[in-house]
């Protein structure tokens, strides 16, 4: 917990010095103004008259004496009443602000608001976040870079679960175990995520050919992720230097923590787990908090590059997939400035994306990209047509045999960037009869997943198609990849539910790269429903 500021400690924080009304006088005290004159009138010396006469001072009439006393008597119970009142008033304002304060920082529901974008500030009811690197848009692409402390700032309400009928579930779009229907496509529910809710999950696990073995390895990758999660909900490729305290092996060299939280939370999203519901949703919820958190807001939108575009797809794919499972209004507009700052990255000449925005783009890059701005349509963000039209034009410079293989930045094939190709030519519309479709997947088919230094990445994006194309096809490619998968998971030590398979990938991103792209490999039943289901290829 960060430490108190001397701001914290006006009535707002719920701190306030005690406020005491003035003491009213008592009955008693007020019965003895009246007794406490007369003696004193009695007492009181004969008046001199200019005749020289004395003549005594006598009380006046008795009826004379009650008025007078009535009179004193309603002044001081109207001071009296006018001072409660006032104090009572200011007591109860008081109250209120300060049970409006204490929702913050104590519910499960995340809300992310997004100040001016010239001027925006965080708070974080746990630890302070480290300064962070602020965008100012340059002419063209180019991009400036200026340290500065400035965050998105993030409020968390606390949420209440008292029942179906309770405001503050409303306000989020959705109750929990419930998805929104954002996430069916308009055309039916073919890719969407419907698949991800806990009765559909058990579904399309047994309909697409996983089992409790697969689900089981699941469950203990998710597990090894959340033991491996910083306080600050960020996840590093380096997870020696987190919880884990160099207990696993195989750490990574790549240094962008927005790319290394974003796949971390990809596959507690693809098993419907959200920071509305399920196990792990406090793990999730801090996640996104640290996502939203590393925001830079620009002119063009929301920049959570930290390095790389990569990094920024990830991300636009975490926050677009987290607002269509929960619709909550929190992440709609920072959802929709990651968007708009990948539309803004894109090379205008080419079509494509790499590493910085505006570079002439490569497949790998590119797919990251578009899998963002199809996650956005399916969550009813806005996703222009000309990017994606661009887009289709860059995978033409890269493939070849008329689309059924693609190159990573010219049309010489290889076999992972063919699975890339082919999964965003899927999600763009190709039929399922198309020819270049049907070589492409064929061809996948022959190589079978794969053992080589591109094993992770290819098998994430191969099972992908064969899984959206089924039939025999993926029935045989789903035999040969779901039970090496669970045999080769870690089962020791702080190790277990954790993945590494040796390669050049493998060794930049490290054990957490290879452990959650291997879940999402194993969640490949559910985790986008099927593009081609047997009455749309009718």
């Amino acid at each position: 917990m960060p430490e108190e500021s001397p701001a914290s400690a006006n009535p707002a924080d719920g701190r306030s010095a005690p406020l005491r009304a003035p003491g009213a006088p008592s009955d008693d005290v007020r019965r003895t103004v009246p007794l406490a004159v007369i003696p004193i009138l009695v007492a009181a010396p004969p008046v001199v008259i200019d005749s020289g006469e004395e003549v005594p001072f006598e009380l006046p009439p008795e009826p004379t004496l009650r008025r007078w006393w009535q009179k004193i008597r309603r002044r001081d119970v109207w001071a009296w009443s006018s001072s409660c009142l006032f104090h009572g008033t200011l007591l109860v304002l008081l109250g209120l602000i300060v049970q409006a304060s204490r929702h913050v920082g104590m519910g499960t529901d995340l809300v992310a608001t997004i100040a001016d974008p010239e001027q925006v500030r965080t708070s974080w009811d746990e630890e302070p976040l480290p300064a962070q690197t602020r965008l100012s848009p340059s002419e063209g692409a180019s991009i400036s870079r200026e340290h500065v402390h400035e965050k998105p700032h993030i409020d968390l309400p606390r949420q209440d679960t008292a029942g179906p009928g309770n405001t503050a579930v409303a306000a989020v779009g959705t109750a929990k175990g419930q998805l929104s229907e954002l996430m069916l496509r308009p055309g039916g529910l073919e890719g969407s995520l419907e698949g991800r809710g806990p009765q559909a999950r058990a579904r399309w696990v047994r309909e697409g050919g996983g089992n409790g073995a697969s689900e089981e390895a699941v469950e203990r990758g998710l597990r090894w992720l959340v033991a491996h999660q910083n306080r600050d909900g960020s996840w590093h490729f380096n997870h020696q230097d987190g919880p884990c305290a160099g207990l696993c092996r195989h750490p990574g060299t790549e240094t962008s923590t927005t790319a290394a939280t974003a796949l971390a939370l990809l596959p507690f999203l693809g098993a419907g787990y959200t920071h509305l519901q399920g196990e792990h949703q406090m793990t999730v919820r801090k996640g996104l908090y640290y996502l939203a958190s590393r925001a830079v807001l620009t002119a063009n939108g929301a920049d959570l590059q930290e390095g790389s575009m990569y990094g920024q797809g990830l991300a636009a794919i975490v926050l677009c997939e987290a607002y269509a499972m929960t619709h909550d209004p929190g992440l709609k507009d920072l959802a929709q400035r990651s968007i708009d700052f990948i539309v803004f990255a894109q090379d205008h000449n080419g079509g494509g994306w790499r590493y910085a925005p505006g570079q002439p783009g490569d497949t790998t890059v590119t797919g990251w990209q578009l899998m963002a701005l199809k996650s956005a349509q399916m969550a009813g963000l806005k996703s222009p047509s000309p990017t994606l039209f661009s887009a289709g034009e860059f995978l033409d410079s890269v493939q070849s045999d008329e689309g059924a293989k693609y190159g990573y930045m010219s049309p010489d094939p290889r076999p992972a960037t063919t699975a890339v190709g082919l999964l965003c030519r899927m999600y763009s519309g190709w039929k399922h009869d198309r020819p270049a479709l049907l070589r492409g997947v064929a061809y996948l088919s022959e190589l079978g997943p794969s053992q080589s230094d591109d094993a992770v990445y290819f098998n994430y994006y191969a099972s992908q198609v064969l899984r959206h194309f089924g039939g025999s096809q993926w029935d045989r490619w789903n035999a040969a990849m779901r039970d090496p998968l669970v045999a080769a998971q870690a089962t020791e030590g702080h190790e277990a539910g954790s993945w590494y398979f040796p390669g050049r990938h493998s060794q930049a991103g490290g054990r957490l790269y290879t452990t959650a792209v291997t879940i999402l490999t194993l969640e490949v039943y559910y985790r986008y429903l099927p593009l081609y289901r047997e009455e749309t290829t009718r």
